[in-house]
């Protein structure tokens, strides 16, 4: 199931997010501003717990997905892609024309999922991540 994700779960994307993005992960504060913010945070859950969050900003007419993290034991299960789709619809209901993101070059898993979903590669930003990882930007077209 996705819902919206609150602060009640604040401590399991706190840890999702660290295990996902290392030294680039959002601190504790970041992900609660992302939860009370005037964003979208979608969570896919299960018996199990939260599997994933994403997280949604709306810039009309464009929107930009922040985050999409999935815990270490849920990958390769689809939690990603479900996500994905998920915040497209949500951007969608709201009026987006596009998409946009960016994602590490080194992230290969991400890449092809975002490829697979339709996303163009519109430029990059050097070095961007500390890891010294190029940022891909890539764009949805949602109308």
């Amino acid at each position: 199931m996705i819902r919206a994700a609150g602060l009640r779960d604040l401590d399991t994307l706190e840890s999702i997010e660290k295990a996902s993005f290392g030294p680039d992960a959002w601190t504790a504060a970041q992900v609660r501003d992302e939860l009370v913010a005037d964003r979208i945070v979608l969570a896919l859950v299960d018996e199990f717990g939260v599997r994933g969050y994403a997280s949604l900003r709306l810039f009309a007419p464009d929107a930009e997905l922040m985050r999409i993290a999935v815990g270490l034991g849920s990958r390769r299960e689809g939690v990603g892609s479900r996500l994905l789709a998920a915040v497209q619809d949500a951007a969608r209901a709201r009026g987006a024309e596009r998409l946009l993101l960016e994602v590490a070059d080194d992230n290969e898993a991400a890449l092809a999922m975002y490829r697979g979903a339709g996303y163009d590669e519109i430029g990059r930003r050097r070095a961007y991540y500390r890891s010294g990882a190029d940022a891909v930007l890539m764009e949805l077209r949602l109308s």
